[in-house]
């Protein structure tokens, strides 16, 4: 169903301003500015000296309809200074440009809003029809032709899927599946097309609106949007979370890139149901067996009596290994032999996600006219243009000085000079941005990434500094229950100040990433933004991933050994892993962080700021209103409405946070088979979230022609293969994986995991402790202690070569490099072969563009034939009237004569 209401606010149902004030032109995009009612005012004559005055000057003559004309040259008592003069007269000659280019303009200065000034404008059909045929638009005929269906089995499983998904299919007709379509071809005004159609689409062709964003960025507009006019209630709504999106109808309206978004993310979270599935049964699996695991019972047996080393030096003492029972049986929740097949799972699943991907967007692409779409050369971007104009000027100016021995002109002469020359100058190609002139550029986006990457480093290392010391101070703690949970405080709160860390440098991370691709200069926007996207993704990315990647590779690696421990500053003694091993802690940083990005984000971040933001403009414009009471009774007109609400400002925040979403889920999934679930739940909620946004907080953006998703894609792949990589080394270095599989099959006596723990454990004679690192009070335990444990694989005291790395050691570590390489070339291997035997185009689709070309060929053979008869027909008309003129007498006079040539002139005149 389509409505025409935004939300519950009164002034939002209006149907006002949707037309111009005939009631029947459609306001197909509206410019905004400020101006000022009333004001000291300033003579115009410094105007008139300027190089472009009388280019200016011309555009003065274009008065536009409506209400709040600009005042006359030549009034007694102007109401504009310097800037707002300069402002109205670029104004002036754009809006003048608009028309020239055949749309129609209307203005209107009598709103609500104090002081805002609204141009409406309208694109008339020959227009539309003149930029489709430029554009070479493709746009549906006149011809229909059937579409390939299923026959057989196929057709019957086809059918029963249809009727099971019923129920969660969108209530509108665009989503009902088509047994036709019409043939496509680039628009010509010669060719018999659907109006209807083509009156949908013509948003995306304002090719007039190249020069606007320069105005936007001088502050003479100060806003450029088309209007909400219709909208979907099955998809921007919380009610219908369980049914699919009515794609079609959202790329109507925002267009194609917008809609590939959608579309993209249906089919992300639709792929994420199996693998949360896959991993509840994982995690299941883990609850099931939990009673049954060896290593766990065995640390949670008290007769075993294992004494272990202090975890820090003198206010730490000896404890039992039992009192570390319920973290070695939560690891095996997350650390079981079910892991290793989830983690070879989600590599294919993600391969498989790819390549369905790009199945769909096949699809889409076919379904939208997208197939023989290609990108035309880019319109070079406002900054550029300048910065080129710029050194263009510098470049005249050096040389005249050198001929006429000019003296130096001071900075703001010269930024006075080119913004003067500016509006007047025309750019060659010639002339264009080298290496050298973005050089400076380029060293400072090095040396900020660099930098930003390396405070990043330095905050996690703080984060580090703080467990350690955290935990030496909690084990002062003179309760027995304040010392046992020493570890699980640390953790919670050292991962909740990386979280609010994280969450931090992500916004100014992408304030600082735009500023560095804003200094670069890049060509064109599709440069601008691949360029933004890339250096945001890589900050993020460090940002999101560098606190888990501490805890799965670098925690309890560089601790050392009883006597001789690793301190850092010689006064902080490195983190070690509990005895079950580091993988439980790593799984509690990886959903706290990944639960929290995406609660308080992607989700309050989301709703709240918008919310706050409207809130504050609506107290603003109150009090505006309070101050005049005739435009308080006002109506509120549509472009009103929408102006109050935020601009758009592009797809990258939405992709990013689904992208680093996607990280989680696929990296690390080996230590959190729960996080495909968790994805899926939040995306639910963050497909109507995002719907409802874009309909009721943000300004409709303008509708842009996309065939895929660009660089997102290329970033997707490169996260599922690095996700190939991280699994193998957190299975095979962070879990205990590697270790029980070399015990069973080398060391075991009977063929179990009895003596695991034991296996794994080292011996230390307490009598060699370094001076000043024993504990304070040795007797805590009740029992004086000669031999403690520690986790590692080094020779006894009692050995020869005490305290070195045993053999032991090295067999496990050949095992772990093996399982790695193993399982990375095997899981590649499979993951390319998915890749290699799912084609990118469906069969069916692939035949429908075969059919759909021979269908064109067949359509311009009949015009030409039909030409050609046309044309055959004339030329027999044409001698037939030559032969009734031969047939006349010899003797023809003059007024013959002349007729006889008007008689052969016929066929030029047709």
């Amino acid at each position: 169903m389509l409505l025409n209401s935004l939300c519950q606010d009164p002034d939002a149902n209006c149907k006002h301003g949707l037309y111009f004030r005939d009631g029947k032109r459609k306001v197909d995009y509206i410019l905004v500015y400020h101006y000022k009612k009333s004001s000291v005012s300033k003579t115009l004559t410094r105007r008139i000296h300027h190089n472009d005055s009388s280019a200016r000057s011309i555009k003065q003559d274009h008065q536009l309809p409506g209400k709040g004309g600009h005042l006359d040259v030549g009034e007694s008592e102007l109401h504009m200074d310097y800037h707002e003069d300069d402002k109205r007269f670029r104004r002036e000659e754009y809006e003048g440009n608009l028309m020239e280019a055949g749309l129609e303009l209307e203005r209107d200065e009598d709103t609500k809003i104090h002081g805002v000034g609204f141009v409406k404008i309208h694109a008339p059909w020959n227009v539309l029809c003149r930029e489709a045929e430029f554009l070479k638009l493709k746009m549906p005929t006149k011809k229909v032709y059937q579409i390939n269906q299923a026959h057989g089995l196929l057709k019957k499983i086809n059918s029963v899927i249809q009727k099971i998904t019923e129920p969660i299919q969108p209530k509108v007709a665009e989503h009902k599946p088509e047994t036709v379509k019409r043939l496509s071809y680039p628009f010509s005004r010669e060719k018999q097309h659907l109006p209807s159609k083509f009156k949908i689409v013509h948003r995306y062709y304002f090719f007039v609106f190249q020069g606007i964003t320069s105005l936007l960025a001088n502050g003479v507009y100060s806003a450029a949007y088309p209007l909400h006019d219709l909208l979907c209630e099955e998809w921007a709504s919380y009610g219908v979370f369980y049914k699919y999106q009515p794609i079609d109808l959202v790329r109507k309206y925002f267009g194609e890139k917008i809609g590939l978004y959608f579309a993209w993310l249906g089919v992300y979270t639709q792929m994420l149901i199996p693998a949360s599935i896959v991993g509840v049964i994982v995690f299941l699996y883990g609850c099931a067996t939990v009673d049954e695991n060896i290593p766990s019972m065995e640390m949670c047996d008290e007769r075993n009596n294992i004494t272990m080393c202090p975890l820090c030096d003198n206010t730490c003492s000896y404890w039992k290994m039992s009192s570390s029972c319920a973290t070695a049986r939560a690891s095996h929740l997350f650390d079981n032999p079910a892991t290793v097949f989830f983690s070879v799972f989600m590599a294919l699943w993600a391969a498989t996600f790819m390549e369905h991907w790009k199945r769909k967007q096949m699809r889409l692409n076919y379904r939208w006219d997208l197939t023989g779409f290609e990108e035309e050369e880019a319109h070079p971007r406002a900054e550029y243009e300048a910065k080129v104009l710029e050194k263009s000027l510098r470049k005249e100016y050096i040389h005249k000085k050198k001929r006429r021995h000019l003296p130096e002109e001071t900075g703001n002469k010269w930024r006075q000079r080119v913004k003067t020359v500016m509006a007047g100058v025309k750019l060659t190609d010639k002339e264009k941005l080298t290496w050298k002139d973005r050089f400076p550029a380029y060293f400072t986006n090095f040396v900020g990434i660099i930098f930003m990457i390396g405070l990043t480093f330095a905050i996690v290392f703080g984060v580090i500094i703080y467990r350690i010391s955290t935990a030496a101070a909690l084990a002062l703690s003179s309760t027995p229950s304040g010392r046992s949970s020493v570890r699980v405080t640390v953790t919670a709160t050292a991962v909740i100040i990386n979280l609010v860390v994280i969450i931090i440098l992500d916004e100014v991370y992408g304030c600082i990433a735009r500023w560095l691709t804003q200094i670069e200069v890049p060509k064109t926007d599709k440069s601008f933004e691949e360029r933004l996207i890339f250096k945001a993704f890589l900050l993020k990315f460090v940002n999101a991933y560098t606190p888990i990647f501490y805890v799965a590779f670098f925690k309890g690696r560089f601790v050392g050994r009883p006597g001789d421990y690793v301190y850092i500053f010689h006064s902080f003694r490195m983190e070690e892993c509990a005895p079950g091993g580091c993988l439980m802690e790593l799984c509690i940083q990886l959903s706290i962080i990944m639960l929290g990005k995406q609660l308080i984000q992607n989700n309050l971040f989301e709703i709240g700021i918008p919310k706050m933001k409207k809130l504050i403009r609506y107290i603003k414009l109150k009090r505006r209103r309070s101050l005049d009471h005739e435009e308080h009774m006002k109506k509120k007109q549509r472009y009103e409405v929408d102006y109050n609400l935020e601009p758009f400002a592009g797809l990258t925040p939405e992709y990013m946070e689904m992208i680093i979403q996607f990280g989680f889920v696929t990296l690390f999934v080996a230590s959190f088979p729960l996080a495909p679930l968790f994805a899926l739940l939040n995306n639910i909620i963050e497909i109507r979230l995002d719907a409802k946004k874009f309909v009721t907080e943000l300004r409709r953006p303008v509708a842009v022609r996309a065939k895929d998703i660009g660089i997102w894609y290329n970033i997707l792949r490169g996260v599922g293969k690095l996700a190939v990589i991280i699994n193998a080394f957190v299975i095979s270095f962070t879990s205990d994986f590697i270790p029980r599989l070399v015990y069973l099959y080398m060391y075991s006596e009977n063929g179990t995991m009895h003596g695991f723990v034991n296996h794994t454990l080292s011996s230390f004679n307490v009598s060699d402790f370094q001076g000043g690192t024993a504990p304070n009070d040795p007797m805590e335990l009740g029992y004086v202690v000669q031999i403690c444990r520690y986790k590692d694989y080094r020779e006894p005291p009692w050995s020869e070569n005490k305290y070195e790395i045993s053999k032991d050691f090295w067999a496990v570590l050949a095992a772990r490099l093996a399982f790695v390489i193993v399982f990375q070339n095997l899981v590649m291997f499979m993951s390319d072969f998915v890749d290699w035997i799912i084609p990118d185009i469906p069969k069916d689709i692939s035949q429908q563009i075969h059919k759909e070309k021979v269908l064109m060929v067949e359509v311009f053979m009949k015009e030409e034939q039909g030409k050609l008869q046309m044309l055959e027909t004339w030329k027999d008309k044409d001698m037939k009237k030559g032969e009734n003129c031969n047939n006349h007498s010899p003797k023809l006079s003059r007024s013959q004569s002349g007729s006889m040539s008007s008689c052969h002139s016929y066929h030029i005149d047709v």
